[in-house]
């Protein structure tokens, strides 16, 4: 049977409730001195005002060396009531000091799959998505290796691979290379960020390849994209994909959680998802945030012991 693999055990993915497809609980990258999301007690008071808006989980695309603290995620969990699910793989190269991607080498897709079936770390938790990251309108070097052992660490596990796009772009570019030359199945891709670039066009063409596109970053606060973003999604809703589409929020620094001031997880269900039902309906609405991602995320995850 699918499941979800969440960080205290596999569910139904009809059991996840409403879902923050995209957000993060903890992160911290030299890209955002001063800015790291490492308290706990700030972490437990954005669930609960989440899980107070209605929120039932939330998928944290933290990948590996950017601060995940693995270990903390089921404790949260339980004390909020709001499930959660962790990421293994590797955001883009800047993100990192060269010792930690040499220290990776040809082992990469090992991580991803130890990550995914036995836990990070030490910690015993199991993530359930793998993330990686395109560039800007273009995929260099480490974006092809990342990507490539995502793809192996796929086939190995069933795992779900989202990416990151950068300001919205190389949607297809990724597709080609994700679905195209290394035979991961549309379906299996949830590309995030597509309200930064806001081209209806590519939308669509990324979304008849059958994969997840994810409407993102409300609390980031992208100005110019963010008023579009209802517009683009109803236009991806009338061309007949509704249910490949997902919502989060990719609250990345401090300043943009709710108990610092900023719009943080509640924002998603306090706002943008009302503002969608004006233009969407409810009844759609509800499917993005409930039923399209317990599809995106559940997988027959095999017994590896056992191959």
């Amino acid at each position: 049977m699918s499941a979800v693999r969440t960080v205290t055990g596999d569910v139904p993915g009809e059991r996840l409730g409403v879902c923050d497809a995209h957000d993060h609980l903890f992160f911290g990258s030299p890209q955002l001195p001063g800015q790291e999301l490492r308290s706990r007690s700030a972490a437990q008071a954005e669930l609960a005002a989440f899980a107070a808006q209605g929120g039932g989980a939330v998928v944290q695309w933290t990948p590996y060396g950017l601060g995940r603290r693995a270990a903390d995620l089921p404790a949260l969990s339980r004390e909020s009531g709001v499930r959660i699910v962790a990421a293994t793989g590797l955001h883009q190269a800047v993100h990192y000091d060269d010792g930690t991607l040499a220290a990776l080498g040809g082992k990469l897709a090992e991580v991803f799959v130890a990550e995914l079936t036995e836990g990070i770390g030490a910690s015993g938790v199991r993530a359930g998505l793998i993330k990686v990251a395109g560039g800007f309108h273009a995929l260099d070097a480490h974006a092809r290796w990342t990507m490539t052992a995502a793809a192996e660490a796929h086939r190995a596990t069933g795992a779900p691979v989202a990416v990151h796009l950068e300001l919205g772009t190389g949607a297809l570019d990724v597709l080609d290379l994700l679905c195209g030359e290394l035979g991961v199945p549309p379906h299996r891709v949830i590309l995030g960020h597509l309200n930064r670039s806001p081209d209806l066009t590519v939308h669509r063409q990324a979304a008849a390849s059958g994969c997840y596109l994810a409407f993102d970053g409300p609390s980031r606060a992208h100005h110019a994209t963010d008023w579009r973003m209802p517009d683009a999604v109803r236009a991806l809703a009338d061309a007949g994909h509704g249910d490949r589409l997902l919502l989060g929020g990719d609250t990345t620094t401090a300043a943009a959680r709710s108990v610092n001031g900023g719009p943080g997880m509640p924002y998603l269900l306090r706002r943008v998802a009302p503002r969608l039902t004006v233009e969407l309906g409810g009844e759609l609405v509800r499917r993005i945030l409930t039923d399209n991602p317990g599809r995106a995320f559940a997988v027959e995850w095999p017994d590896l012991a056992d191959t």
